[in-house]
């Protein structure tokens, strides 16, 4: 087995500075750490329709709009909080299997996961108001004040312009260099993205510019430990963010309950 060979060898004082430069080059500094967890608190609880496979959730004018998914059961509704009865609801087609949801305004914007079309409803009577296309699949949605943003599973983000529907620019969403996909449900949050990253209990906290993770949320837990039950529960997915009351909800697929939550700093994590 050949021997290390030792940082500095017998030298000519002459070549000693040679020798230190090459043979004793600095160590690469060490990487970032990847960025901080926060942990939750549980604030409330609300009752949700364990049969909804919630795929896109906002809060609106004192509701939550949810769209949910599967093919045959797809549909928006619009959502009481405290009691989580369906106060409105209109089913996708047949075909389709629903996927995230944002608002424009007065209308709601809901994506189809295959069938590369999303659908434009009027949020009073949720009546069909157009479609638009886009390449790929449909996988979750929100919007700033001035882009929507999509996405599609993968580690990217697409930027739509709200006017014509049409995609803009794409950001790549990673962690220290690291590209994190199954990018799912999506919020805006005090001018960061949320994103449910698929069949994971963790939330990705997104720089809109960027594309680098701020931070991540752990939401390990949640429901197993505050919740009334998981028979047949399925994934977490779903994200509301109530900006004039700094109320943010959580749920996910076929899940019986809603929560409201606190995000808890890295130093306080594993007291709630």
């Amino acid at each position: 087995m050949p021997q290390r060979r030792p940082c500095l060898r017998p030298l000519a004082l002459a070549a000693l500075s040679a020798a230190l430069a090459s043979a004793c080059a600095p160590t690469p500094a060490a990487p970032h750490a990847a960025a901080p967890v926060y942990s939750y608190k549980v604030i409330a609880r609300h009752p949700h329709d364990p049969q909804a496979f919630t795929q896109g959730l906002i809060w609106k004018d004192g509701h939550l709009y949810e769209s949910t998914g599967l093919n045959g059961r797809s549909s928006v509704r619009k959502v009481e909080l405290d009691s989580g009865k369906v106060l409105q609801r209109t089913a996708l087609p047949e075909e389709v299997f629903g996927e995230g949801l944002t608002d424009r305004g007065e209308q709601l914007l809901v994506l189809s996961w295959t069938n590369g079309a999303g659908y434009v409803l009027n949020r009073a009577d949720f009546s069909f108001a157009g479609i638009f296309k886009y390449e790929g699949e449909g996988w979750g949605l929100t919007r700033s004040a001035d882009t929507i943003y999509m996405s599609d599973g993968t580690a990217q983000i697409r930027l739509i312009d709200p006017a014509t529907l049409r995609e803009r620019s794409r950001i790549r969403v990673s962690d220290h260099g690291r590209a994190i996909d199954q990018l799912n449900e999506l919020e805006w949050v005090k001018g960061e993205i949320y994103a449910n990253v698929w069949q994971t209990d963790k939330i990705a906290r997104i720089d809109p510019k960027t594309g680098n993770v701020r931070a991540w949320i752990d939401l390990s837990g949640l429901l197993r430990e505050h919740g009334t039950g998981t028979r047949g529960a399925d994934v977490l997915n779903g994200i509301a963010y109530d900006a004039a009351g700094d109320r943010l909800f959580v749920t996910g697929k076929l899940w019986p309950d809603l929560f409201q939550i606190e995000l808890v700093p890295p130093a306080k994590a594993g007291k709630r």
